[in-house]
């Protein structure tokens, strides 16, 4: 017999949400240019799969999908409603709580349903919650208001913020659940896991395979737990699960193999030994030191005079170099190269070999030559 998917205490709410979280920002998706949209009638049985399989907890946001993934989603939940947990997001676009009602408005529409379960103060930084969120009749007054009327039935907040600003919003008091960011290769919220668990918020991990960088490919991260994870992936959503403080590692699925996966990993009982766990961030921790050797991100060697972002290349590089996620970085500087990336950079072969980055290092590092290692690595 399978074993069944694991749930625990979502905070202080009251309710006990599923190990795993179906993410809404990656479904199958139709058509070209502005009539793309998500395909509708692959995304809903893979959503419903996942409902099948105990999954009662899915978060979108009004942008995702083209703008589409919303409508998705509330297709996904007829028949479903009352059993799984609906999260969506409000962009904090300026400080008026009526403009804050229109979003939620337009979402409550999209969803086709009366009320969210968790909505969401979306990718909030500090600066953000003290000059907008807590403005006189602004979104927090108006989120206050929706809850009393049934809309909302629990405020949250989605953070990327610098690690160190997360106490102030979490302590707050105006949250009852919060996602951010975990996993293998970003452990630089791992002490507010455990604040916001001590503080009674409960707590959704995005990029628990950190983005599709741990789902590639990675002979260096799968041998973390020999004969126990297929993949690099299985190891990452292991790891994030095993922390006793995260209650939902989010996964943006879009496929029924992908449900099926992912909810054999969440319904495991003992997900990491903590011994298991101790020899996963040992070796972590051996090749993050070892990476830094190499490039610290500090970003002292910018601006480059040509437009080079050298940490991201560098970044790329230790992907490859350290922990073997070389598909990954190959594919990532492959974009670059065409000037299709998201992070804008030129090229090493836009290097002049002015020597400003290297007398910039702190590290002594011998940039130059570095990258152009770095181009011959990962332009193959």
């Amino acid at each position: 017999m399978a074993d069944a998917m694991q749930y625990s205490e979502f905070g202080k709410t009251g309710i006990k949400v599923s190990a795993l979280g179906f993410g809404a920002m990656r479904l199958p998706m139709a058509g070209e240019g502005e009539s793309k949209a998500v395909d509708y009638e692959k995304a809903v049985p893979v959503m419903q799969r996942a409902f099948e399989l105990g999954v009662n907890y899915i978060d979108t946001a009004p942008y995702y999908c083209e703008k589409t993934s919303e409508i998705a989603v509330g297709k996904a939940l007829k028949g479903w409603r009352d059993k799984v947990y609906l999260s969506t997001k409000n962009p904090i676009e300026d400080d008026s709580g009526d403009h804050f009602r229109e979003r939620l408005e337009r979402s409550l529409k999209n969803l086709d349903t009366d009320y969210i379960d968790f909505y969401h103060m979306w990718g909030i930084s500090l600066e953000a919650f003290k000059t907008k969120i807590m403005a006189a009749n602004g979104p927090m007054a108006a989120a206050q208001k929706a809850k009393e009327e049934g809309l909302i039935k629990h405020i949250s907040f989605s953070f990327h913020d610098k690690a160190e600003n997360f106490t102030e919003i979490a302590g707050s008091g105006y949250f009852e659940s919060v996602l951010l960011q975990y996993n293998l290769l970003d452990r630089s919220n791992e002490a507010n896991i455990q604040f916001a668990q001590e503080k009674g918020l409960g707590v959704v991990v995005m990029g628990p395979v950190g983005g599709g960088r741990l789902g590639a490919p990675s002979p260096v991260i799968a041998s973390l737990m020999k004969g126990k994870s297929k993949s690099s992936a299985e190891t990452a959503l292991r790891f994030v699960l095993s922390n006793p403080g995260v209650n939902i590692a989010l996964s943006g699925m879009g496929s029924l193999e992908m449900v099926e996966e992912n909810a054999a990993i969440a319904s495991l009982e003992g997900l990491l030994s903590d011994d298991e766990k101790a020899a996963v961030l040992h070796m972590m921790s051996e090749n993050k030191r070892l990476s830094e050797l190499y490039c610290t991100g500090c970003n002292y060697c910018q601006p480059c005079p040509q437009g080079i972002v050298i940490p991201r290349l560098f970044e790329l590089m230790n992907y490859h170099k350290v922990y073997g996620i070389t598909d990954y970085a190959k594919n990532e500087y492959e974009q670059i190269l065409k000037g299709t990336a998201w992070n804008k950079s030129n090229t090493v072969l836009d290097c002049v070999e002015c020597g400003q980055c290297e007398s910039k290092c702190p590290q002594k590092l011998a940039v130059i030559s570095q990258l152009r290692e770095t181009h011959e690595a990962l332009s193959v």
